[in-house]
This record gives structure tokens, C-alpha cells and sequence, in this order.
């Protein structure tokens, strides 16, 4: 055991529970700042996008796959690949908006 001074009574736990879990609450807020938010941030702008999508837009596939818009419903999008060949995709497998029709018309 160790000594205390006339008078001092020591805790019973030795220290606080805010103590004790300081560097916990510590961690979490950074992995919070450093991982989470900008994850969501992330996940936000890229539903906007593919919220978006318009006839005519030029986009690219996660796969690669560079097409125009041609047909969009709530779940799928038909792009023009060339002059004759359409092909279905997922609207969650558009990566990125090339160029969007809104740019064409104010060229």
C-alpha cells in the first residue's frame, strides 16, 4: 500500500472513470473526423450524382466503360456504347459524369 498524508483519503478506484476512459473517447472522435465523416461526405455527393443523371449525359462505368445516356428508370440506365450498341446497366454502376447534356447545350 502507499502512504497518505494527514488528512488525504485516497479514491476508491484509484482514479476517475472520465480518466480511465479518456484516451477511448479520445480515439473514437478522431476515427470519427478521419474516417466516418468523410466517408459519408463521400457517399452524400455520389447519391447526388446518381441522383442527377439525365438523358444525354456522357458517363463512365466502374467497370470502365465510357457511354451516353439514352434511357434511365429508377434502378436501371441504358447507355450507347457506339453507333448501334446499347447496353443495360445497373444505376449504381455509373462511376462518374463525363459530360454532362447541360454543358453541350450551353456550348
Amino acid at each position: 500500500m502507499f502512504l497518505l498524508a494527514e488528512g488525504e483519503t485516497a479514491a476508491p478506484g484509484g482514479t476517475s472513470y472520465l480518466v480511465q476512459f479518456l484516451p477511448l473517447i479520445l480515439m473514437f472522435v478522431v476515427l470519427y473526423f478521419l474516417l466516418i465523416r468523410p466517408q459519408q461526405k463521400r457517399q452524400k455527393s455520389r447519391n447526388n450524382m446518381l441522383n442527377s443523371l439525365k438523358k444525354g449525359d456522357k458517363v463512365t462505368t466502374i467497370g470502365g466503360l465510357h457511354g451516353t445516356i439514352m434511357e434511365l428508370t429508377e434502378d436501371t440506365v441504358v447507355l450507347r456504347v457506339n453507333d448501334v450498341t446499347k447496353m443495360t446497366f445497373e444505376r449504381s454502376a455509373i462511376n462518374s459524369v463525363v459530360s454532362s447534356s447541360e454543358e453541350k447545350q450551353n456550348s
